[in-house]
């Protein structure tokens, strides 16, 4: 099989959509007839541009056919079109043209689902991802595979998976378009969970910009990168005393006692406005 993808999805494609001698398999479906693809990569279809692409439909007529293949009970699973589907389905229409197909493999019929929506819908980057994750999981391809496929590079394959590496609420937030990927990738370059999160809450109710959560994150490696070798020779009573702190602030703490350790400075971390009067009022209190 891996032979086979080599070969690329542009030609795929263009075997995937010519027709026979004379247009013979082209048909007249009945919606009623057609189930969408079970390994289609889009999960959240928009509505309102469901209806814009009716309306043009309705005005202009199908520009081009979906594709689909036959299958039992005289059914057809669509490889490529499901947004049209749903477009003739909002209009009302009982029939659509296709192109049939016979015995697709179900990587070409996912690939032809996954590029049709990278060159025309623009999968969001967690559906994206899901769709290279799958080519893998369930093609026994690697990263290099997937990415000559999808004319991609690997570089970008690679970033693309790394997404799901995110907790469950950032991967909601970057489906629904909350925050965009260039966020995402600004919070896997910090590797403390916590730390993530309250940066990532940052972005969500201050609007923080890619650029700001890149600054936070080279300011927090930078700052952990320090206290990892402060570690390595601080006393364990000193060590103890910022558990202590820690826990009784809720914010991060830094002792770092002075050469003959009579004095020294005592850090408190913020991480929004919010913590830093939540801080002061413990304090004060």
């Amino acid at each position: 099989m891996r032979k086979a993808l080599g070969k690329g999805i542009d030609a795929l494609i263009t075997r995937v959509q010519e027709n026979d001698a004379g247009g013979q398999n082209i048909r007249k479906i009945a919606l009623e007839k057609i189930v969408p693809n079970r390994l289609q990569p889009r999960q959240d279809f928009d509505e309102e541009a469901i209806k814009e692409l009716a309306a043009s439909i309705k005005k202009h007529g199908l520009a081009q056919p979906i594709i689909v293949q036959e299958i039992e009970g005289g059914n057809y699973e669509i490889i490529a079109g499901e947004r049209r589907f749903r477009a003739f389905k909002h209009l009302g229409l009982t029939h659509i043209e296709a192109i049939v197909r016979k015995n697709m493999e179900d990587s070409k019929k996912l690939a032809v689902a996954l590029i049709e929506n990278l060159q025309r819908e623009n999968l969001n980057p967690v559906e994206r991802a899901l769709a290279y994750k799958k080519l893998m999981s369930d093609f026994s391809m690697n990263q290099t595979e997937v990415a000559d496929f999808c004319g991609k590079s690997k570089y970008a394959v690679s970033n693309s998976i790394r997404l799901l590496e995110l907790d469950d609420e950032m991967i909601s937030a970057l489906r629904n378009g909350s925050m965009d990927e260039g966020h995402a990738r600004a919070l896997l370059s910090v590797p403390d969970k916590a730390e993530r999160k309250r940066v990532f809450e940052r972005v969500i109710s201050e609007k923080l910009s890619v650029r700001d959560v890149e600054a936070l994150a080279k300011t927090f490696n930078k700052s952990s990168s320090k206290r990892n070798k402060t570690a390595e020779t601080k006393n364990p009573e000193v060590s103890q005393a910022e558990a202590e702190l820690e826990r009784a602030l809720g914010a991060k703490v830094e002792i770092i006692p002075g050469p003959d350790h009579r004095v020294g400075k005592i850090i408190l971390h913020y991480y929004s406005l919010e913590d830093f009067d939540r801080i002061v009022f413990k304090l004060k209190n």
